[in-house]
Order: structure tokens, then C-alpha cells, then sequence
């Protein structure tokens, strides 16, 4: 039964629990009996409260049994990523500065998963204050990857695409400020999505006009992304956006005609980034699928020179808003390269604001020019298949030297500086059996059709089928 269980999308899990096929508690069983199985080789999962789903499943159950309207996500047990604060529940940023800390109140990404009906079981594991796409910390250790378990799941979402990828539940909770939904989801075979600025509100104590990062799902199909988007977009007060989309966007049918619809696709974002060949020859191969479908793929790309100055110097700023503090009283204990960011960010000078938003203004006007012309940009998502998880990145990619933690992330990072919508999906397996995602993008707050498109190729390719095989695996030595 839990293997049959772990196997269902969230919409055909909810389904089963609606249709008293399946009780939460049983949901719950198989949950934590493949967390059990998986996690001393994953380690995915760094706080679990057993007691406590336990009690929210069987409340679960007893609103079934009750014949009362159960809402849209009733009884699916879910972790949460370590960096989204759950009331009550240990939320630590993967930093030991934060490790005893239990906030008093969910962030609005969790809270509107709760009020759907998700159990809360525990949270996932990040790379400290969710800095870098590869999944270590000074307080849990590093998140590995479900198809290789001696490589990396990405980050920093790594411990969601984890968990996800294997089976331990159908869909998780994310975030993404250069790449961190999509460079996972890519490294683990499923599905990760950054959606337009403020779909999923991100309330800020700090800078409420934020656009940079953003909050969004992970799942091992593109319409359990679309349920996850249906009960977690909307407006709130505490987040001022002159646009933003109505759930009920989400809940409209994804199948689509991609008779004509027109694709650019770039192997270096037409700047010379580097992309491991192996990468660009598989991707190149896969977009025969649109053409398949009717659609038209040429080669071409929005102009992305200015995209590495808006994103570095966003980031900085952002970094230094939200940590500063915490790196002048703890700076002992967190990691370089966080400390790197935040000092960059604090050492803006009004010079390079004016010069940062001048660059945005003319990417902004690239975007539009490219969307004047095509329907959909396609890239790799990542530029490397998962990498040897004892590394704190990629020395190198494609033969050409990381000088930074973010050099290795480009190719997630422009597209997060462009502010679109952005979708990692399956695009199959290296040679070697390591999954390679292919990255899609289309204007600002077309999200439910970039969705479309989406699931348009996962029909066609069904790649996260493919689960990964971890019986018999021992852990990664300490």
C-alpha cells in the first residue's frame, strides 16, 4: 500500500482521500514509512513531528467521515523547505544561528497550504539561509540526490526535490531566488516552477517591494503544480503589486494546441554561458517534441547583457537587507559565501543602484522585444548534471572556471533577473542515467499557459515516470 500510495500525484491523492479510497492517517503511514526508508540515505527531512500529524491526520479523517465539504489539498501530508517558518515546528535556515528557533506563525506559503488541508509533517533541508544551489549546512549535512545518491539534489530547494523525486510525497513547498525551484527539480526529475512577482505573495518585514525572490512548488507533474498554485496565489494587503492573478486562473484546463506556437531557444542565453555539451545536445534532441506538436523552434534569445548586473547587484542588496544583521552578530558561524553576498550588497553605492536599474529598464525592453516575436523561451536549466555532493559547487563548467558560488547558476539566475514566470521540466536522463531538465519561459503573468506548454511536453515525454531506485543504498559516510 505505501508504495502505491507514494506513487499518486497529489490531485490523485486527494482524489483517493475524497473518495474514502484512502484515510489521511493511511496517507500519513506511508509518508513517514518511506521517510523512514529513504532519508537515512537522502537526508531530506531534518525536523519531523510525528505526534503532531498524527493528530492532524486523524482530525483529517474525522472531518471525512463527517460528510462536510473537505477542502482542495484535505489529508496530504507534506514537509515543508526550512526556510518557509512554521508555527510551533523548528525553522532553522540550515544555520546554527537559527537552530533552536520556533516561530509563532506560518509564513503565508504554508499557511494557505494548511488552510487547503495539508498535514504538516516536518521541514526539508536547505543550504544555510538558502544561499546557493547545492543542499549542505554546518547543522544537518548535505541533502543527495534520490537518483545518485553520492551527487547532488540542488538546491535550495535540494531537501523538497528530494523528497519529491522520491516518493516520500507528491508535491512540496519552495522557494527561488536564482534558480533554487528549477536547478533542483531539475538535478531530481520533477517539475519546479517560479511564477510571476507576487502570484505567491512573499510578506517582508523588511522590503515589502521585493521582487527578486519568489515562492512557488515543486511536484512530478505539471497539474499538481497547477492544483498547488490554485490554493496558494492571490493578492495580500501586506504585499503592494500593480498585477497579480486570481487562484481560479489555476483551476482552468491545462491541454492546449501548439499548433503555432513559436519557441526561441539559446544554448548560452547568446552571451557564451557555459553549458556541459552533453546538456545542450540531449535538449536539442527533445525539442523535436514541439515541433511534433505543431509548434516552431528557432533559434534565437532575448538580449541577457544586462542580466548579470541586475541579478548580482538585486541579490546583494536583498542579501544585506535580510541578513545584515544576523552576519554582524553571528558572522563567525555562517558561511563565506553568504558573508560575501551580504558585503557586496552593503557596499552598493548609489552609483550602482541608478546604474542597476538602468540595466533592468533595457533587459525589461530586450523581454518584450523577444515576446514581440516568439511565445516561449526555452534554455537549459541547468548547466551541469548533478555534481559530486562533497563539493560546495562546480570548480568548473564546460571547462571554464567558477570564480563564484553563483558563476555555476547562470543560467537560472538571468532568467530570474528577467522577473518571468519560469518552469523546469523533465527533459529525460545523460548518458550516465542523471536527469537534465529543460527550462521554459514566457511574459510576465502568462503563468497558467506557460503551465500549459508544460504539461503539452510532459504528455508527450513522461519523464518523471521514471523513479529512482534506492533500495539497498547505504548513506553518505559523515
Amino acid at each position: 500500500m505505501s508504495d502505491t500510495i507514494g506513487n499518486l500525484s497529489a490531485v490523485e491523492l486527494t482524489t483517493a482521500i475524497r473518495n474514502k479510497e484512502v484515510s489521511a492517517r493511511e496517507a500519513l503511514a506511508a509518508h513517514l514509512e518511506r521517510i523512514a526508508e529513504v532519508n537515512p540515505v537522502l537526508n531530506a527531512v531534518v525536523t519531523l513531528d510525528v505526534e503532531g500529524a498524527e493528530r492532524q491526520a486523524a482530525r483529517a479523517d474525522d472531518v471525512t467521515a463527517s460528510g462536510a465539504e473537505l477542502p482542495p489539498l484535505h489529508g496530504l501530508p507534506m514537509t515543508h523547505k526550512d526556510t518557509n517558518n512554521t508555527a510551533g515546528m523548528r525553522t532553522t535556515q540550515g544555520s546554527l544561528v537559527l537552530k533552536d528557533f520556533v516561530p509563532d506563525a506560518d509564513d503565508l506559503i504554508v499557511a494557505r497550504l494548511k488552510a487547503a488541508g495539508v498535514v504538516s509533517t516536518g521541514k526539508s533541508n536547505v543550504p544555510e539561509f538558502g544561499a546557493g544551489s547545492h543542499t549542505f549546512n554546518e547543522l544537518f549535512g548535505t541533502t543527495t540526490n534520490p537518483y545518485a545518491p553520492t551527487l547532488s539534489a540542488g538546491g535550495s530547494s535540494g531537501g523538497v526535490a528530494a523528497v519529491v523525486g522520491s516518493r516520500v510525497q507528491a508535491m512540496g513547498d519552495g522557494s527561488d531566488m536564482g534558480g533554487s525551484l528549477r536547478i533542483p527539480a531539475s538535478f531530481c526529475n520533477i517539475v519546479g516552477f517560479r511564477p510571476s512577482q507576487a502570484v505567491i505573495p512573499m510578506p517582508s518585514d523588511h522590503n515589502a517591494y521585493a521582487w527578486l525572490g519568489r515562492t512557488g512548488p515543486m511536484a512530478r507533474t505539471v497539474e499538481d503544480i497547477a492544483l498547488f498554485m490554485s490554493v496558494t496565489a492571490g493578492s495580500d494587503p501586506r504585499v503592494p503589486c500593480p498585477q497579480g492573478l486570481d487562484p481560479a486562473v489555476f483551476r482552468s484546463r491545462l491541454e492546449t494546441d501548439m499548433s503555432g506556437v513559436r519557441i526561441g531557444w539559446s544554448r548560452d542565453f547568446g552571451i557564451g554561458v557555459p553549458v556541459e555539451p552533453e546538456i545542450l545536445d540531449h535538449l536539442e534532441r527533445q525539442l523535436a517534441v514541439f515541433e511534433e506538436l505543431g509548434a516552431v523552434v528557432e533559434e534565437s534569445s532575448p538580449d541577457f547583457r544586462h542580466a548579470d548586473l541586475v541579478f548580482g547587484n538585486t541579490r546583494a542588496l536583498d542579501f544585506a537587507a535580510g541578513l545584515g544583521t544576523l552576519v554582524e552578530q553571528h558572522g563567525e558561524v555562517i558561511k563565506p559565501e553568504v558573508r560575501w553576498n551580504v558585503a557586496k550588497g552593503l557596499a552598493l553605492t548609489a552609483q550602482d543602484i541608478i546604474a542597476t536599474n538602468a540595466a533592468r529598464t533595457l533587459l525589461e525592453r530586450s523581454i518584450q522585444e523577444f515576446f514581440g516575436r516568439y511565445d516561449l523561451f526555452a534554455s537549459p536549466c541547468a548547466q551541469v548534471v548533478p555534481f559530486d555532493a562533497s563539493l560546495r559547487y562546480p570548480p568548473e563548467v564546460a571547462g571554464v572556471r567558477s570564480e563564484t558560488y553563483l558563476d555555476w547558476m547562470r543560467s537560472a539566475c538571468l532568467l530570474s533577473a528577467t522577473g518571468l514566470p519560469v518552469l523546469s521540466v523533465p527533459a529525460g536522463f545523460s548518458a550516465a542515467g542523471l536527469p537534465i531538465g529543460l527550462q521554459l519561459a514566457s511574459n510576465h503573468y502568462t503563468d497558467m499557459q506557460l503551465l500549459r506548454w508544460g504539461r503539452a511536453f510532459e504528455e508527450q515525454t513522461g519523464y518523471a515516470a521514471v523513479a529512482p531506485d534506492l533500495a539497498g543504498l547505504s548513506p553518505l559516510p559523515a
